[in-house]
């Protein structure tokens, strides 16, 4: 045990979760690299948990951060804030919310908090609809609504949560249905649940699901779940804290694959925006985002310098087409993934969009998820300079691939050599 590992283990929570048995110290990066205290280089397939969205230490972001820090690092929403209103002007004209307005936050968790403080003081009602298998942020009211046991220490919660099926496509009652059956069995279920149940206040669903392992529905499943909604004055919440921000590649944002009935009534967002600086925010109809009849403040959502960096990142992204990037790269990685996985029995699955990749293990000849396995293949990446996430619902058995979204044809081709070789090592 490192010295480093035992002074943590001593001041933090047991449940502050560390990857790999011997745990990994990063002190620097560059581009889609990242090197340990002992020097040792990595290709970064994880991103900070999917934070590190355009580069390590990207010149533009760092000299916006630096040049805003040198005039002034904090004064609060209190007052008039430059980098906070040019970046919210941007943000609400990219998220295709009609006469949206932005509250910045310093996290993912606290934008899905201040959501459902909205939508449930909008709607007089304490009834959120969420998706099984689904993570909203470690918040008491986000933990409340979070459909993965794995992730949610307590079901005592302010809210009263009623779980809908849909955000898993190859598991569960419908899974061997096809896309337009899937879809009207879960609007039948979803109108059922309604039948039984005082008008909830919104549904909060993420387009493609994180934490639960890159699980995603059919295209339109949420579309027409709005249609539903709609009729009865329910909220829609797209939790795009992971999807948002060009990562799927055939969209900006992830709730655009389910558009056809209009836009979220509300969006979240944090993560990529700003790089890896506290980043955080929800974007919402004017109506919606003003039903508080209480003051408000943010003392560090909205900072000079974390909006200075989500400005700089922002543009950045937009100029390089990312998104176009992540579609390009994303899809020529998947495709290696699927033949590679293709001679594995060991892979039950490779899933995913853009650069939001899922590679779900179970026990060979069986559809048991596999934990170890997955495990295993994490720390032989790392051995070999790569890291991975993981995830997964009724156990962790997925590899999650996020890397930054400038990505290049080469070090995803580098990349999936090193999987290939972790992949074969599995039983």
């Amino acid at each position: 045990m490192s010295d480093l590992y035992a002074r943590h283990k001593a001041v933090l929570p047991d449940w502050l979760a560390l990857y790999y048995a011997d745990p990994l110290e990063i002190t620097h990066g560059e581009g889609r690299h990242v090197w340990d205290a002992d020097g040792k280089k990595y290709l970064d397939f994880f991103g900070g948990i999917l934070t590190t969205m355009t580069a390590h230490a990207l010149p533009e972001v760092t000299k916006a951060v630096s040049e805003q820090a040198g005039r002034i690092i904090h004064t609060s929403t209190l007052y008039l804030d430059r980098p906070m209103v040019e970046l919210a002007e941007r943000i609400a004209q990219l998220s295709g919310i009609p006469d949206a307005r932005v509250f910045f936050t310093t996290s993912g968790t606290e934008a899905n908090d201040t959501a459902l403080l909205l939508a449930t003081t909008y709607r007089q009602s304490n009834q959120i609809l969420a998706m099984r298998n689904s993570y909203h942020g470690r918040s008491f009211s986000a933990v409340g609504i979070t459909g993965n046991k794995g992730w949610s220490p307590t079901s005592l919660s302010p809210l009263q949560t009623l779980y809908v099926h849909g955000g898993v496509r190859t598991r569960g009652p419908y899974a061997e249905l096809s896309d337009a059956e899937f879809i009207a069995a879960c609007v039948a279920d979803l109108e059922d649940l309604l039948g039984h149940v005082r008008a909830p206040a919104a549904l909060i669903a993420e387009p493609i699901q994180g934490v639960g392992g890159f699980t995603a529905p059919p295209d339109g499943l949420y579309a027409a779940f709005r249609e539903v909604l709609q009729e009865r004055g329910i909220l829609w919440i797209a939790d795009e804290v992971q999807t948002g921000w060009g990562r799927t590649g055939d969209h900006f944002w992830g709730w655009q694959a389910h558009g056809q009935n209009g836009p979220p009534d509300m969006l979240t967002f944090a993560k990529g925006i700003g790089n890896g600086m506290s980043i955080g925010g929800v974007v919402a109809r004017a109506e919606v985002m003003n039903c508080l009849d209480s003051n408000s403040i943010s003392t560090f959502g909205g900072s000079p310098v974390t909006m200075a960096a989500g400005n700089a990142n922002l543009t950045y992204l937009l100029e390089h087409d990312l998104q176009g990037n992540a579609r390009r790269v994303g899809g020529m990685l998947i495709e290696r993934l699927r033949a590679i996985s293709a001679q594995l029995p060991g892979v039950r699955e490779i899933r995913g969009r853009g650069l939001m990749i899922g590679i779900e293990l179970v026990k060979p000849g069986t559809d048991e998820a596999d934990p170890d396995a997955a495990a295993a293949v994490l720390e032989a990446a790392r051995e070999e300079g790569l890291l991975i996430g993981k995830g997964g619902g009724h156990n962790t058995s997925v590899l999650r691939i996020a890397p930054p979204l400038s990505l290049t044809v080469a070090e995803a081709e580098e990349g999936a050599t090193i999987l290939e070789r972790a992949l074969r090592l599995i039983p």
